[in-house]
């Protein structure tokens, strides 16, 4: 319980910081993400959004494709193993292949969630990256955003697998990524905002040692 006040507690400052930051550089050079949004109408502009579209779907299908082999060969290769083990056993053919294919059908669900646990924060991490640069973000933007939703990703998936299984993964994933990603923007307007900082105190140390210089001895 005190660790979740400490990390809702530093949420909460990490916010208000960045919000001053945002004031301070102004909305042209704070995170462009955090107001400009790439929405379903953008997937028809036939240009940069339509093939970000069409890149989403590809990937996925891709990588679907990548699951359903992996899990495939998982599959086989359990039922396999299990169907000669139980034959060694002297069990008969009938038996040992029944007990084959549930054992084979339990390592197939188990590698389709492991791969899952792969496939959706990459996904999210890589579509947020695009859409950080589509709607004018810096690379820099695009990338602490696209970190932090990945870790996002998999930190709230892993909790809330541990809470209530597959449905607190897909949740816990979903939400993770949102904040994972909320995060990151705030932590790149905190960093602009130092480096705005630090070129105003540069430039008033120049302004002062050139008045230094001006100055007849």
């Amino acid at each position: 319980m005190r660790a979740q006040l400490l990390s809702l507690t530093a949420v909460f400052v990490l916010s208000f910081i960045a919000e001053k930051c945002r004031q301070l550089v102004g909305e042209e050079s704070a995170a462009r993400s955090k107001t400009e949004r790439f929405t379903f109408i953008n997937c028809f502009d036939m240009s940069y959004g339509t093939i970000g579209c069409l890149l989403k779907e590809l990937v996925k299908i891709y990588l679907y494709y990548i699951r359903a082999t992996y899990v495939h060969k998982v599959r086989n290769e359990a039922t396999k193993e299990a169907v000669q083990e139980n034959l060694s056993k002297g069990q008969s053919i009938e038996d040992a292949v029944k007990i084959g294919q549930q054992l084979g059908n339990a390592a197939a669900k188990r590698a389709s969630l492991q791969a899952k646990h792969i496939m959706g924060p990459m996904v999210s991490s890589g579509w947020d990256f695009f859409e950080a640069i589509y709607v004018g973000g810096t690379l820099a933007e695009a990338i602490i955003r696209s970190i932090g939703t990945l870790l996002g990703s998999y930190i709230g998936g892993m909790i809330g697998e541990g809470k209530t299984s597959w449905l607190g993964f897909l949740l816990g994933s979903q939400f993770g990524s949102w904040i994972g990603g909320r995060l990151g923007l705030m932590l790149h307007d905190v960093g602009i905002g130092l480096q705005y900082l630090h070129q105003i105190m540069k430039t008033k140390n120049d302004r002062e040692s050139n008045s230094l210089l001006l100055v007849p001895s």
